[in-house]
């Protein structure tokens, strides 16, 4: 009996192998004896210029090899005149190999640059910029600049909104089915804003490599099943860890949001150090407009639980400290690659949570989700928050 077990056990492995062992020897043959299939063209290089920093009388540009075969850097241009360039570690790049191209020059501040770069080949490649603007250096003057920034367009606008919390403990059930709405329209706009935001930076610094669209589905889909994984069993563990399930949506809600606005951060860090954006006090009022509704989606869960005011300060701090260490990235050590994947890891755990707020109408009775106050708080979060985005 054990032999005939074993023996059938050794037979559903060797099926479920014997597909991968072809594959293998598929592949085998196509970069092996197969290699004439794959001459027919022209291959063409393709470089893809992902950051250009303006040091102390140099150029500093990241390079990377996106194209499908290796190529070899051999000249750079600052506004199409030919300049010495030193490239660490060397010119010689393999696929999706990274090297930093050191080109001398006495640039000046706020003037506009066109950086070109030419392969073995003959092709070129430029990115223009259109203010230059000096590289930040880590100093304790720019950590203290992005923390209060960071503060300004994260942390404080949660909090005000979290001072909704006492207003919507006092609303009927249908009012308060009307703001739990709404925040899953808030949630929603954040999560599209986010794929939005990781579709330019991935165009505009990584010319669409890597299979954007894809890396950015893969990530956003990834994160999604992982946080709703981690939100099941600590919803379901609830009562044996002494937790309400108020606080755990509450919870889950500032970790989706804090993730979103880590990606955030990010994007203010970068457009500080590339000297494109100016801080002015409309700019920090329209983030601080966008952000607030933030802290309303927080306050809608928690609001049917006991009143704690540590946990709910905590809970402000988990969704608007993000924004400072983002901005804290993005200002010293910019990553397109990164920036895509944290700001797709930012809508998936916003999709998550929407998911679990809509799963919490239906327990508190709306079971097909379709009263008026339901509909009523979906489009007003909607709109609320394309209102306050047209002033960022």
């Amino acid at each position: 009996m054990e032999t005939s077990e074993k023996t059938s056990r050794i037979k559903v492995v060797t099926s479920g192998i014997i597909p991968f062992v072809f594959v293998v020897l598929m592949v085998a043959y196509i970069f092996g004896p197969g290699a004439d299939l794959l001459d027919l063209g022209v291959p063409l290089p393709e470089l893809t210029i992902e950051k250009i920093a303006f040091e102390k009388s140099e150029i500093h540009v990241t390079v990377r090899n996106t194209g499908p075969l290796p190529v070899q850097v051999v000249m750079a241009d600052v506004n199409d005149r030919i300049h010495p360039a030193a490239i660490e570690p060397d010119k010689f790049l393999n696929r999706y190999e990274t090297a930093l191209v050191r080109i001398p020059f006495e640039w000046n501040e706020a003037e506009p640059y066109t950086i070109g770069l030419t392969t073995d080949d003959g092709t070129r490649f430029e990115r223009n910029i259109d203010a230059a603007a000096p590289a930040l250096q880590m100093n304790f003057e720019f950590v203290v600049f992005f923390a209060i920034i960071g503060t300004y367009v994260g942390i404080i606008p949660v909090m005000i909104g979290l001072l909704w919390l006492p207003f919507i403990k006092k609303i009927s059930k249908s009012k308060y089915h009307f703001f739990l709405a709404l925040t899953v329209g808030l949630l929603l706009f954040l999560g599209i804003d986010s794929i939005e935001e990781a579709f330019d930076v991935s165009l505009e610094n990584l010319g669409g490599s890597f299979n954007d669209v894809l890396l950015i589905a893969t990530t956003v889909v990834l994160s999604f099943l992982g946080l709703y994984y981690v939100s099941e069993k600590l919803t379901g563990r609830a009562d044996s860890l002494r937790i309400s399930k108020p606080v755990v949506i509450g919870l889950m809600i500032a970790i989706g949001i804090g993730l979103h606005n880590f990606g955030e951060g990010l994007a203010i860090g970068a457009a500080v150090g590339l000297g494109s954006i100016a801080f002015s006090t409309f700019l920090i009022v329209g983030f601080a407009l966008h952000n607030t509704t933030e802290g309303l989606a927080i306050a809608a869960p928690m609001s049917r639980g006991k009143l704690m005011i540590g946990k709910l300060i905590t809970m402000g701090i988990i969704a608007g400290a993000p924004a400072i260490f983002g901005a804290w990235v993005g200002g010293f050590a910019f990553s397109p690659f990164s920036s895509v994947v944290f700001l797709s890891i930012g809508a998936g755990a916003i999709f998550q949570v929407i998911v679990i707020i809509l799963k919490w109408i239906r327990e508190e009775g709306d079971k097909n989700l379709s009263s008026a106050a339901v509909a009523a708080g979906f489009a007003t979060g909607m709109f609320v928050m394309y209102a306050t985005s047209i002033l960022i």
